[in-house]
């Protein structure tokens, strides 16, 4: 069932919302969850649902998703399976992909050239848990064209998605990519909307036909939100799968149609603030579903000194290996490896990465550290906004985002190029 689909993953966006994380590296390969980067997500989905055919369409900034795919996802065995890095080729003439449609119509020899009857289109910057075969059942039952995978969500969020309309058979009969105003929303509940999840899985040969067409357009941006699917669904065939009914073994009904767009600073910050709740909705030892990545070869997470001063300990956190808490206080944070948390240091609602050392007497509130961060004794971050945003890039929200190399120390903040990405 599964040597006839081909799957590629749309991993080549730049992304201004996540910067200054997207500073020195593409969104895919942002580290999520201490242990992970966001491309293992899509990527664990297809593998576990036996698509092992995948191409990873690259583009900014792609040398640490390059390193991780080759860290983490090697597949070996039989020839017909792969995961493949597949940078912007220029294959069509001297031009960066210019829109989600022009990257594979950039890379139709791929496709071409593997011969699979259905073509399964991915992002690369989500995080969920999906059984992709479900909606390719789908698919074929309904004798579909094109598949689109859908999720309710909130209406104030419509501007961020196509939004998407259906008969009662889950035909698609409109599509509006992201409105600023009067979108439509659910029959019955207008405080939410049908949102395209950016999955789709298309007949090859409706793809190619389409793409092609679309690349003689000039006036198209050569988008599948924007060009694409408008052009597609008027002429039937369709469809849209409720992704809300997807189903795991092991799953709990709470995680039932867990899905987030991390393509923001506060979105990102929240999906992971998601993972230390008691009872997450998003499970990560759900064993029958597992999310495979790159670990590298640090000792066990440590947690030292135990006294009526001092007392090492993480509450309702995430602390991935090679971590010591010394002495530290950690509540509701996701800590990356090998970070070092002193003495009498305070880390609240915080996503502190890999290598980062916080000080003796220091605190860290609602806060992304990146990698490679030096915080001195005593510096307080979270604690005055006004000197935050003297000294730190600070989002809408009042998020605090430090980016990766940087030394703090007091009110003197030095910026700093990394060995390591």
């Amino acid at each position: 069932m599964s040597n006839n689909i081909l799957s590629m993953i749309l991993a080549g966006g730049s992304s201004e919302q996540l910067y200054p994380l997207t500073t020195l590296r593409a969104t895919p390969s942002v580290p999520f969850g201490g242990n992970y980067r966001i491309i293992d997500f899509v990527l664990s989905n297809l593998v576990n649902s036996g698509l092992s055919r995948i191409f990873v369409l690259t583009q900014f900034k792609s040398h640490s998703l390059m390193k991780h795919l080759r860290q983490g996802w090697r597949v070996s065995g039989l020839p017909d399976n792969f995961i493949d890095p597949i940078p912007a080729q220029m294959q069509t003439g001297k031009k960066w992909y210019e829109g989600t449609a022009d990257a594979i119509y950039q890379n139709l020899k791929l496709i071409h050239s593997n011969d699979p009857d259905l073509v399964c289109i991915f992002g690369g910057d989500h995080i969920y848990k999906m059984d992709v075969q479900q909606m390719v059942r789908f698919h074929k039952k309904r004798k579909a064209v094109l598949s689109v995978a859908a999720i309710p969500v909130p209406v104030r969020q419509a501007s961020q998605f196509g939004v998407i309309e259906v008969d009662e058979e889950w035909r698609m009969i409109g599509f509006q990519e992201k409105p600023q105003a009067n979108p439509k929303t659910l029959p019955g509940n207008p405080e939410l909307v049908l949102a395209s999840m950016g999955n789709y899985i298309f007949d090859r040969h409706t793809l190619v036909d389409h793409l092609n067409a679309d690349a003689q357009n000039s006036e198209s941006s050569h988008d599948f939100g924007r060009d694409v699917i408008p052009n597609l669904y008027p002429q039937g065939g369709v469809y849209v799968y409720d992704f809300s009914q997807n189903d795991l073994p092991g799953r709990t009904r709470r995680g039932q149609g867990y899905w987030r767009d991390v393509g923001t600073l506060e979105a990102y910050w929240e999906a992971n603030m998601d993972l230390v709740e008691v009872s997450p909705a998003f499970d990560f030892y759900n064993f029958k579903w597992p999310i495979n990545t790159y670990i590298p070869e640090y000792p066990p997470a440590k947690f030292i000194h135990y006294s009526d001063i001092r007392t090492g300990h993480a509450v309702n956190s995430i602390v991935a290996q090679g971590s010591v808490i010394s002495g530290g206080l950690v509540e509701r944070s996701v800590l990356g490896y090998n970070v070092h948390v002193n003495s009498f240091a305070h880390v609240n609602e915080s996503v502190i990465m890999d290598n980062t050392s916080i000080g003796h007497g220091a605190k860290v509130y609602r806060a992304i550290v990146d990698k490679h961060v030096e915080i001195a004794p005593d510096t307080e971050i979270g604690v005055d906004p006004e000197k935050d945003r003297q000294r730190f890039f600070v989002s809408d929200s009042g998020l605090i985002v430090i980016p990766k190399g940087t030394i703090v120390d007091g009110d003197h903040v030095e910026y700093r190029q990394p060995k390591k990405t």
